[in-house]
């Protein structure tokens, strides 16, 4: 005998077992912020590049960065079952390291559902973006690690990454 609770039910699914949109018309609306990080890995030639403003296409970080804030702002339009919510507040920081670009995102609403998903977004999109900036230096980057780093408000409260 177990003593593991039941399984809870899955919440994106209906009782015939088809995906939906969960309906989120009763929560409370409460702040509620996320962060997330991720890495860009390149080359030394790369790293370089974005140190000394070499990019050949320009300000990749710049570039990169306002990319992941308005990535976060598509993420219902990108993850099908993701409420449209209203950001009050997206930041995106890239920081040039020596194996790459480390990327975190905070996503700050008031609403009824979390940003999770908004700055974990931010961040992929970001990395994507720097990629295209850079590509012509480094052909193999590789985007890694993206993961969700804290989130704060809402029912569950707060969580942190242990």
């Amino acid at each position: 005998m177990s003593d593991a609770a039941p399984p809870r039910p899955l919440t994106h699914l209906d009782e015939a077992g088809k995906a939906r949109m969960v309906d989120v018309s009763r929560k409370d609306v409460t702040a509620r912020s996320a962060r997330a990080s991720g890495r860009v890995l390149l080359s030394p030639a790369a790293v370089a590049a974005l140190r000394s403003g070499q990019v050949p296409k320009g300000d990749a970080l710049a570039v990169a960065r306002i990319a992941g804030i308005q990535g976060a702002k598509r993420t219902p339009d990108l993850i099908p079952l993701c409420h449209p919510i209203g950001l009050h507040g997206v930041t995106v920081d890239l920081t040039v390291e020596d194996s790459g670009v480390a990327i975190a995102a905070e996503a700050r609403t008031a609403d009824r559902t979390g940003v999770e998903m908004e700055a974990l977004t931010a961040v992929g999109v970001a990395g994507l973006a720097l990629i295209d900036m850079i590509k012509s230096v480094d052909r193999a980057a590789v985007i890694t690690d993206i993961r969700l780093e804290s989130k704060d408000g809402g029912k569950s409260g707060s969580w942190r990454r242990p």
